[in-house]
């Protein structure tokens, strides 16, 4: 089928509230301006429905998010935002010049492989009761490295002046810093940054205190 036909179904967001992938993909659609649905996944309720085999067949990682779009399912937040930058008009997410759009990729790269992965739910479950200091240690590691770099290529947001993939890695991740009570401002070029993004009606609507599975005492 052609892809203008297909584009006619709304996206369809498996994902969870706090979950900083989901996050990603929702700054995503909001920056684009794309209608889409969202099928929550609880990780915690009942040992964590994206254990369930249903689920297992959109994300055979058992992660969240998945995402249904144009008649086939994407598993990786940065696919899906790849994915959307190419497919939809609106701001680019990726910068045109070559440099600019590496520096985006190994920004991006830094914060999803690099610190998110080491202090997230699964791994958290498996660390026990350490897991605070764990993830404050690993993201402080991360933030080091982070700094710097961002020194070197923010303008107004992480890569000059024009909000890119690393912004949408960024601000749910600084969230996530201070769920474990890192010290944010320690790094001050994160800290500006993400004040800066989270003043910006995208990742105000993202935000994980205004999707429709936030528990209610958490809702902004």
């Amino acid at each position: 089928m052609h892809l203008s036909l297909v584009c006619l179904t709304k996206p369809v967001l498996h994902g969870y509230f706090r979950s900083s992938c989901s996050w990603r993909v929702r700054i995503a659609f909001a920056l684009k301006g794309i209608e889409y649905d969202q099928a929550p996944v609880n990780l915690i309720k009942d040992g964590g429905q994206q254990l369930t085999e249903p689920y297992r067949t959109l994300n055979p990682m058992q992660q969240v998010p998945a995402v249904e779009i144009d008649g086939f399912t994407l598993c990786q937040s940065l696919a899906v935002v790849q994915y959307i930058d190419e497919t939809r008009p609106g701001p680019r997410l990726l910068p045109a010049d070559p440099k600019a759009r590496a520096q985006v990729r190994m920004i991006s790269d830094v914060i999803a492989a690099g610190i998110q992965p080491v202090q997230n739910l699964y791994v958290l479950q498996k660390i026990g009761a350490e897991k605070m200091e764990w993830a404050q240690h690993f993201i402080d590691r991360g933030f080091q490295a982070l700094e710097p770099m961002l020194k070197q290529t923010s303008g107004k947001y992480c890569v000059g002046d024009e909000i890119s993939m690393a912004d949408i890695c960024l601000v749910p991740q600084v969230y996530n810093a201070e769920r474990f009570k890192v010290d944010v401002g320690k790094y001050p070029t994160i800290k500006r940054l993400n004040e800066k993004l989270l003043e910006i009606e995208a990742f105000k609507v993202s935000h994980p205190s205004r999707q429709p599975d936030t528990p209610a005492d958490l809702r902004a």
